[in-house]
């Protein structure tokens, strides 16, 4: 197996692993959002997993780089911090906080990434760019809360690997992208109504069962 430096810890991982998921198996933590064992090729959306690597010109993607033997690896310079931060930052710029009365509050990636890198949920000056629609409820199972998405494909993936097809696509481009569930014209055929596979990979509680009669806490 390929032996290598991650900060100056030598570790080792098999033939094959990418870089992210080395780091993550021995506890070095990488902030991400879109990374998903089994997913091939991954996504690479979040644009957060950066790291420098001896002989490569500007940090790359973690999850996107094969170890291999004597690869030198640093996680903690001011150039992965300042995009990470910046990458954050831009998340937030499209996401409304609201932790209180959110599902993921307390075990939210979007929490943690902050806390890691020192970067307020709230940055001052951050202008803010949210869209329309607050709650899609066009799901006969599932609200869908497009501020709080934050696009990284893992729903729609578990949902296919679940199934065979997915419910859940991407839609529509650029600022305006979202989840949206037509991609199967018959939602009858799917098991949702006893799956929450989509909800439980979410790492920012953007896709919640939806709850007949109950008064919605982001109207109250």
């Amino acid at each position: 197996m390929p032996k290598f430096l991650v900060d100056n810890k030598e570790i080792e991982a098999k033939q094959g692993t990418t870089l992210l998921k080395a780091c993550l198996d021995n506890e070095i933590y990488i902030p991400n959002l879109c990374y998903l064992e089994g997913i091939d090729p991954p996504s690479v959306s979040c644009r957060m997993c950066f790291v420098e690597i001896e002989g490569e010109r500007q940090p790359v993607t973690s999850c996107s780089v094969l170890v291999k033997d004597d690869m030198v690896v640093k996680t903690d310079t001011p150039a992965v911090r300042q995009l990470q931060r910046t990458g954050l930052r831009l998340l937030l710029s499209v996401h409304h906080v609201d932790c209180k009365n959110c599902q993921a509050n307390k075990k939210c990636e979007l929490q943690r990434m902050a806390k890691f890198l020192k970067v307020g949920l709230k940055p001052k000056g951050l202008e803010r760019h949210l869209r329309e629609i607050e709650i899609d409820r066009s799901h006969p199972f599932l609200d869908y809360y497009p501020n709080r998405c934050v696009l990284c494909g893992k729903c729609v993936h578990v949902c296919r690997e679940k199934n065979g097809q997915s419910a859940l696509t991407f839609s529509k481009r650029g600022f305006d992208t979202v989840i949206s569930f037509y991609g199967v014209r018959d939602l009858s055929t799917l098991e949702c109504e006893n799956c929450s596979a989509c909800i439980d990979i979410c790492p920012v509680g953007a896709l919640a069962l939806k709850v007949t009669g109950a008064e919605d806490p982001t109207t109250a």
